[in-house]
């Protein structure tokens, strides 16, 4: 019994892996996105069912592929270890529940948006992209923190000097701050300095400074943060694979290079 289950294990195993299967996957999730896309478009009464039948069949294959990719497992409780794995179970168990005719049919559309997030759990660099992200959010909150006291000394001082030329833009700091996320984005803030030059010439010098703290300085501080990230989640993912396929990792190649360079030197 035993080993028939070893069997059917390894068979699933294969499955998961397996490319094709992979693609697979990835079509549906995309054809899963297009129906979200299409059921948002009034349609004729056989389309919508035609769509409810064909999300019932996309959401049936999520249950046996997630239960591949469970059987596949060789430690079952390894598999609930994993975020991922935990978010699509969740995403599938509640796909399975008809609520569409309930007061829960808003949740039950929800799901079936957030299903296309499993692109993100299917695809390796998605997850690297998005691990990489939350990695570097606790050093990005800093930054973000600095920039949010920059736009508040900066919208206090347009509040000051220009809440008289154009209250719709400058008449409270809540405004002021909106109006300097617009001029950060360059979403035509000329037209803003310029109204403001007619009555206070200077005024560019405080447009000018504000674009280059924001717009320059932190904001490639923040790029800077997250490639930097990135870059160290990539290297992490290569000692992992290298341990994994039992090559020697760099530290151990370092270690071997310095051993054979000590014994050269005691020999000579």
């Amino acid at each position: 019994m035993s080993a028939r289950t070893d069997v059917w294990q390894a068979k699933f195993e294969r499955l998961r892996s397996n490319k094709l299967f992979e693609i697979l996957v990835i079509s549906v999730i995309l054809v899963s996105a297009l129906m979200i896309g299409v059921n948002t478009y009034p349609l004729p009464p056989l389309a919508t069912k035609a769509i409810v039948v064909m999300d019932w069949g996309i959401t049936l294959f999520f249950l046996v592929e997630i239960s591949v990719r469970f059987l596949g497992e060789t430690e079952k409780r390894r598999f609930f270890r994993s975020g991922w794995n935990v978010f699509d179970t969740l995403i599938v168990v509640v796909s399975l529940i008809p609520i569409e005719d309930s007061e829960l049919a808003l949740v039950g559309r929800l799901v079936r948006i957030f299903r296309v997030l499993r692109m993100v759990s299917i695809i390796p660099e998605l997850r690297t992209l998005l691990n990489s992200l939350l990695k570097a959010l606790p050093q990005l909150g800093y930054v973000m923190l600095m920039m949010f006291i920059i736009f508040y000394i900066y919208a206090a001082v347009g509040s000051t000097f220009f809440a008289e030329i154009n209250p719709a833009l400058w008449g409270d700091i809540a405004i002021s701050m909106l109006t300097l996320f617009r001029i950060m984005t360059f979403e035509d803030w000329t037209d803003v300095m310029y109204e403001t030059m007619a009555v206070h010439p200077l005024s560019w010098a405080y447009y000018l400074s504000f674009i280059f703290l924001s717009a320059f300085a932190f904001l490639n501080m923040i790029i800077g943060i997250v490639v930097n990230v990135l870059e160290e989640e990539h290297q992490a993912q290569a000692r992992e694979e290298a341990l994994a396929a039992g090559e020697p990792t760099l530290s151990e190649l370092r270690d071997e290079i310095r051993g054979l360079r000590e014994l050269i030197q005691s020999r000579a």
